[in-house]
């Protein structure tokens, strides 16, 4: 028999609970819990001498198991003439001052200030879904009437948004402590397929003599935890949705696997309410074997590694849990701004929550092993941080990749799991001082960095980039006998300005307009990424395609290659580069316009939207008669070559990236770091 509700409102009716209770009969209802579960709250802030008043008792064993245990002045209300009947009848001779009155809890009979606490489980979840919440706050209102000053309103609830809102803002205003509690969920034991997602909360609003002027609003974890204050109503909201998500998500992980899910979780500092780690949880599909002892792991992603593609794409993911092979592998990303002492401090952290989010079916004494790559949390510094008008939150950061080398980082805060710009870096000291300095903390060795660093400017870390210096093969300029034949390129998108100043070192006779939005860019570029325009690489502060249209305008100026590099801060979209105007047919031909006879349009494209990629490219057909693309490994990056003149032969374009390697200037400690050839041999029509 199906006894709870059908619909919201019913929750709200004395008619659904007259029928509610006829047909529970003799059995209790103990919503959200009982005495045992709530016990531990609820004499924490109700005191055995209090006069409270139950509202909404119904058949509950709560004020029962209170009174046996010494709370003798309770006064139980309920709306339900069955329920208030029936529980009169039932302590009648166990305990004759156990009171049950049919009393509708929006007016009361009640004096002023005669209770000094009132308890609630569930009623004001029934009654806020009521006269969109009216019937509730007039309960409220009354509850606040009845309650002496230094009084406590105790309220067992699931804390929906609407119901917790109605309730924290009614005594936020009255300027009443408003403290939650989320207690603690149950064990896996414990844990049945029916029982509620949602954490149950206690939330505890205290009266005072004088209204405070600002509100204290709080949330505690468990019944015990230290309270951590909020500043704002939306916080304490915030602070409870995350709960409730962790709680729903936990429950989903408990009782069943999904390879495809690609569920995540993040955990904050509670002192801070600051990002500390980001779970994400990988299962094996269906079918895979993996051996009974390996039904679980987490894996430790390396700080700085957070945006490689085995950590940070879907696809990637699975690979690292296929090569792992347990049957669920929990990926843990570190947050930047956060200290981490070592792999056994992270492991003691998080060793706690993360048991929480083990499959279905494993042994409470499983032992969880914890993997990392070479065995350390790698390394990350944070070196500037900075807000600009165009990006939002930005910070420049070295870290250390997984091959052991140094790199600076270019990331929006916005989007943190790409990497705007980034450059190699090399130490300006020698390796044998720094070996010395070393010894001191070998500890810290692998983590180390050294005390001077450079940017490598021969050195492009994004593989797309690598693309775009090796389409310049397309435009067959003779280079021979030292001769520097000119090459213009205007680059939209300056980055890091590791590209254009790529360009303007290593490749001869070349000249680079680079055009850029914004000014915080071209300032950290300058500040960390080593930029240094001249008279060969200038840079023009504006949008990109109003500096198209003036290009146009102006005339007579001819680009033998125009490059599109620029991201899409849109994230609704499907295409986060470029952003959707630059792939207009009417830019594209302004594109084509601009270009020399010879010329070459260079695109790096990252669409994960299959349809509108193929509308990009038809559009791209249409002005352009021949396209090439490489896609770039591990990447969602594809880089298309795009001439106005029939497709060359692909042997006639092996030879010209020959003839542009041969041409590229170098030395040794310099670079440059590129093979033409390679990068070419996958190109594919598209």
């Amino acid at each position: 028999m199906n006894l709870l509700p059908r619909t919201a409102e019913e929750f709200s009716s004395a008619e659904y609970w007259e029928r509610f209770f006829k047909k529970r009969g003799e059995k209790s209802f103990e919503w959200y819990g009982d005495y045992n579960k709530l016990c531990g709250v609820l004499h924490k802030y109700i005191k055995i001498q209090d006069k409270v008043l139950v509202v909404g008792c119904g058949n509950s064993e709560l004020s029962e198991q209170l009174y046996d245990v010494g709370y003798k002045h309770l006064t139980n209300i309920d709306i339900s003439e069955t329920v208030v009947s029936h529980m009169n009848q039932r302590n009648a001779d166990r305990r004759p001052g156990l009171t049950f009155q049919q009393v509708d809890a929006t007016r009361t009979p009640y004096e002023d200030a005669c209770f000094q606490a009132a308890l609630d489980k569930g009623t004001l979840d029934a009654m806020a879904a009521e006269e969109e919440g009216a019937l509730a706050r007039n309960m409220l209102a009354e509850v606040g009437r009845v309650l002496s000053v230094g009084g406590r309103y105790v309220c067992v609830t699931l804390a929906q948004e609407a119901v917790i809102r109605l309730a924290v803002e009614h005594f936020a205003q009255l300027g009443w402590a408003v403290r939650l509690h989320c207690l603690q969920e149950e064990t896996s034991a414990d844990e049945a397929e029916g029982s509620f997602a949602l954490p149950v909360f206690v939330l505890v609003c205290t009266k005072f003599r004088q209204p405070m002027p600002t509100p204290i609003l709080e949330m505690c974890l468990g019944e015990d935890g230290a309270p951590t204050r909020l500043a704002r109503v939306a916080d304490l909201l915030t602070a409870v949705r995350e709960r409730q998500a962790y709680s729903v998500l936990r429950k989903r992980l408990r009782t069943g696997t999904d390879a495809a899910a690609n569920l995540s979780l993040t955990l904050c500092q509670a002192k801070t309410g600051l990002p500390r780690y980001t779970l994400t949880v990988q299962d094996s599909p269906p079918g895979t074997k993996v051996p009974r002892s390996n039904p679980f792991a987490i894996f430790i992603v390396p700080q700085g590694s957070e945006t490689a593609w085995l950590y940070s794409s879907s696809e990637g993911r699975r690979q690292l849990a296929a090569s792992a092979n347990f049957r669920r592998l929990l990926i843990v990303a570190m947050h930047r701004n956060q200290e981490y002492a070592d792999m056994q401090a992270v492991q003691s952290e998080l060793s706690p929550m993360v048991m929480d989010l083990a499959p279905p079916g494993m042994a409470d004494n499983q032992q969880v092993p914890f993997l990392s790559v070479g065995g350390d949390l790698g390394w990350r510094e944070v070196v500037s941080r900075g807000v600009s008008e165009h990006s939002g939150e930005y910070c420049v950061e070295n870290v250390r990749g997984e091959d052991g080398e140094l790199y600076r980082r270019l990331v929006f805060l916005s989007n943190v799991d790409l990497v705007q710009s980034e450059s190699r870096l090399v130490s300006s000291i020698s390796a044998s001082s720094h070996k010395k300095k070393s010894k001191k903390k070998s500890k810290q060795s692998s983590a180390a960095p050294p005390s001077s660093l450079s940017v490598h400017s021969g050195f492009l870390c994004c593989a797309h980039h690598k693309v775009m210096v090796a389409a310049l093969a397309m435009l067959d300029l003779d280079m021979e006998n030292d001769k520097d034949v000119p090459v213009s390129v205007l680059l939209v998108g300056l980055g890091g300005g590791g590209l254009p100043q790529f360009l303007r070192d290593f490749v001869p006779g070349v000249s680079v307009e680079v055009v850029e939005l914004d000014p915080a860019v071209l300032e950290v570029a300058k500040e960390w990424f080593c930029f240094r325009p001249d008279d060969h690489l200038t840079v023009t502060l504006g949008d990109g395609l109003e500096r198209i249209c003036a290009l146009e305008k102006e005339g007579g100026r001819f680009f033998d290659a125009i490059m599109f590099d620029v991201d899409n801060k849109d994230s609704t979209v499907g295409m986060s580069s470029p952003p959707a105007a630059f792939v207009e047919s009417a830019v594209l031909h302004q594109v084509s316009r601009l270009l020399t006879p010879k010329g070459v349009f260079i695109l790096n494209l990252v669409c994960r939207d299959s349809a509108l990629r193929k509308d990009v490219l038809e559009r791209v057909s249409r002005v352009f008669p021949t396209i090439l693309f490489r896609a770039i490994d591990g990447e969602v990056n594809e880089v298309l070559l795009c001439a106005r003149g029939e497709s060359a032969p692909l042997a006639s374009l092996k030879r010209a990236s020959g003839r542009l390697q041969s041409a590229l200037r170098s030395d040794v400690s310099r670079g440059p770091q590129i093979d033409i050839a390679d990068l070419l041999k996958d190109l594919r029509v598209a």
